[in-house]
């Protein structure tokens, strides 16, 4: 689950970068808080069970409580972000003035596209949001509130014609629950006909099926997963490759290598030395990343 709001807090705003090819592990969704953010670089890829969506430098990006997502990088590339949760309560002022309405409007549509000077002024409020929360005074949220509804309306009015999802193909919950199991049992290589199996599939409908919702092969997705948690372990313990190949499914430690150098384009060895070098550490689930 998404890091909740701390105790006591009804907003909470964080500038974050993060390394490149930064994935969320499994589908997730908030429990206590909506999401809105600007991405300041990268290009970014949201599943959720109905639809999935793309956003990119400039674009503001929405998430509402409740929503089963995972983001993905689309490219090999550095994520950076400003990203803004709050409370329902926190919204309440404002949909007492503006209505209901003008706010199930704004979360209607997950992803906000602007002019270049639209985008400029849109920037710079989410800039002088995060600088009005670095202040911690014992006003701030009352300030930060007033700063977030004048986002919100600049956004509903500057916005440019919003464009259908980029893949409206829903996410079935039979394909839902193959990508779970995938996630929590990579280490055991799961064949695809297992995890059919887990589905209730033929293998050869569930190969055709995971294809067209997710845009890549069964193979494809679960060396995704490999590769990620050994980018993990290498950018964030000493671990040795032997040890890592052994925790991520791999047969032996040449082969793990082998893989990753044709997935990065570097060795196991290069990646944590260019990691270390660049404190460019990845965001684990205790180390609580803003999602």
């Amino acid at each position: 689950m998404p890091t909740p709001l701390p105790k006591g807090q009804q907003i909470v705003v964080s500038h974050i970068r993060m390394k490149a090819g930064y994935h969320m592990d499994s589908m997730q969704m908030a429990t206590d808080h909506y999401n809105i953010g600007i991405t300041l670089q990268g290009h970014r890829t949201t599943i959720t069970p109905a639809f999935s969506y793309s956003y990119q430098q400039g674009d503001v990006a929405l998430m509402p409580p409740y929503l089963f997502h995972r983001t993905l990088a689309q490219f090999n590339e550095p994520y950076e972000r400003i990203m803004i949760k709050f409370s329902p309560a926190f919204a309440e002022p404002f949909i007492r003035q503006m209505g209901q309405h003008s706010f199930n409007q704004l979360y209607e549509t997950p992803v906000y596209h602007f002019s270049d000077e639209s985008q400029s002024r849109i920037r710079a409020m989410f800039f002088d949001i995060l600088a009005e929360y670095r202040k911690d005074t014992h006003y701030r949220e009352f300030i930060l509130q007033g700063m977030l509804f004048r986002l919100f309306t600049a956004i509903l009015e500057e916005h440019l014609p919003i464009q259908p999802a980029t893949n409206p193909v829903p996410l079935s919950p039979q394909i839902l629950h193959a990508i779970v199991y995938m996630e929590n049992h990579f280490k055991e290589q799961p064949s695809m006909e297992e995890v059919a199996k887990q589905t209730g599939f033929s293998t050869g409908y569930f190969s055709r099926l995971f294809h067209s919702q997710l845009g890549m092969t069964y193979s494809t997705y679960m060396s995704n997963i490999q590769i990620r948690q050994v980018q993990l372990l290498l950018s964030t313990t000493d671990k040795s490759i032997m040890d890592i190949a052994s925790e991520t499914g791999y047969c032996h430690g040449e082969y793990l290598s082998a893989q990753f150098r044709r997935k990065t384009g570097m060795t196991p060895k290069q990646y944590r030395k260019r990691c270390l070098a660049a404190n460019d550490t990845v965001f684990l689930p205790d180390s609580k990343p803003d999602r």
